[in-house]
């Protein structure tokens, strides 16, 4: 899950994390009301679950008040490469000396969280990284005995920021890092991390996207859930319902509704049916032992998107029983609108009894996975051209 610029600061406020002083304001009078408390002057950021704002015309500064209005009413209603702005964070503006980067994500090839550190902040870190990669120091944290002093020494002295500054940025690298392993974070970034003209060191961005995995740990967090900016609704009626559900981006989606049991059976019958004509549009994963109840919840939200033109259920059975997704099936016949197609493939434990209980049904069933993605779209086309 993201969480939103001026959520994630008051989650490093609470770590010890300095970061600059200010609020989120919803109107334009708020953000003078804001501008007025905080008595200097200010910076406007949209608060959008993308990067490049700034490019974008999403960050502004405002000397006084009145300005501070202006702007935040420039800002109010853009759309930031598809996201709307609804509010933005307003915050006192910092004479900067220098501007590093520094954030801790998952190297999952390494299996191990990795400290970035760079002088070369204020940017995207995949641009440093590709155009030049010597000002970036990466330093491998192994879980089984976390971050030591020397590495956040040796990640400053190769990433060529103020080592004078070393005592200030080592204590915020290891104030970050305990805020990433307690929050169950996949990414907390600072990006800039700002040395002031004054001598201060300020977070003066922050970045912070949580595992939803370790979610039950920190519920804390799930007031930042936004609906709209975080989660569709069909995604949110997924994780409320304990659903493993991914829509596909607006762009890629097509007409299919794909369900199976494990992820690597559904990420296949993806390709499978996109090699057979049409895109999928979503899909999810029943999982292994799952109940009736989840099964029928599972097929009911991939069905929620009225562009879902047909649904392709493909299953293997192993742990999770045939007669229990056929028992299902059955009990969501009614939920299918009349003529839509669904095909099913049930083939493994309890078969048997799953081709008793959907005796006389509705279904297609096929044998095979590439017979079902090929019926699927097949049946899919020919409702279309008979519209």
């Amino acid at each position: 899950m993201k969480i939103h610029e001026y959520q994630a600061k008051d989650v490093f406020a609470e770590f010890g994390i300095p970061v600059t002083a200010g609020r989120v304001a919803f109107t334009p009078e708020e953000a003078e009301t804001v501008a007025k408390e905080l008595g200097k002057p200010v910076v406007i950021k949209a608060q959008v679950h993308i990067g490049g704002r700034g490019k974008a015309g999403g960050v502004k500064l405002a000397a006084n008040p009145a300005e501070a209005k202006e702007k935040a009413s420039q800002i109010l209603g853009m759309n930031i490469k598809g996201f709307p702005v609804q509010k933005v964070l307003v915050a006192e503006q910092v004479d900067i000396r220098d501007e590093y980067y520094c954030g801790i994500t998952v190297d999952r090839d390494e299996r191990m969280l990795v400290l970035i550190l760079s002088a070369a902040g204020g940017i995207d870190i995949e641009q440093v990284a590709a155009e030049t990669p010597e000002k970036i120091s990466k330093v491998h944290i192994d879980p089984l005995v976390g971050l030591w002093p020397n590495q956040i020494r040796r990640a400053i002295f190769e990433s060529g920021v103020d080592v004078l500054k070393m005592a200030e940025i080592s204590d915020i690298i290891g104030k970050l890092y305990n805020a990433f392993l307690a929050k169950d974070c996949s990414l907390l970034e600072i990006n800039p991390l700002v040395v002031t003209k004054d001598g201060r060191v300020l977070a003066l961005d922050a970045k912070m996207v949580t595992d939803d995995n370790g979610l039950f740990r920190n519920k804390e967090l799930l007031k930042f859930r936004e609906i709209g900016a975080d989660l569709d609704e069909i995604e949110a009626f997924a994780q409320e319902n304990h659903v493993t559900y991914v829509h596909m981006p607006p762009e890629m989606r097509g007409p299919v509704g794909i369900a199976g049991n494990g992820a690597g059976l559904v990420m296949t019958t993806l390709d499978v049916v996109a090699r057979a004509g049409l895109k999928p549009n979503d899909f999810c994963d029943i999982g292994g032992g799952g109940n009736v109840e989840h099964t029928v919840k599972c097929i009911e939200t991939v069905l929620k998107d009225p562009a879902v033109k047909g649904f392709f259920l493909n299953v293997f059975g192993g742990i999770t029983r045939c007669d229990v997704v056929a028992q299902a099936l059955l009990d969501v016949q009614d939920v299918f609108p009349k003529g839509f197609p669904v095909v099913v493939r049930l083939t493994g434990t309890n078969e048997d009894k799953a081709k008793e209980i959907l005796e006389g049904s509705r279904y297609t069933f096929v044998p095979t996975m590439k017979e079902g993605a090929e019926k699927i779209v097949e049946l899919i086309n020919g409702l279309e051209a008979s519209a």
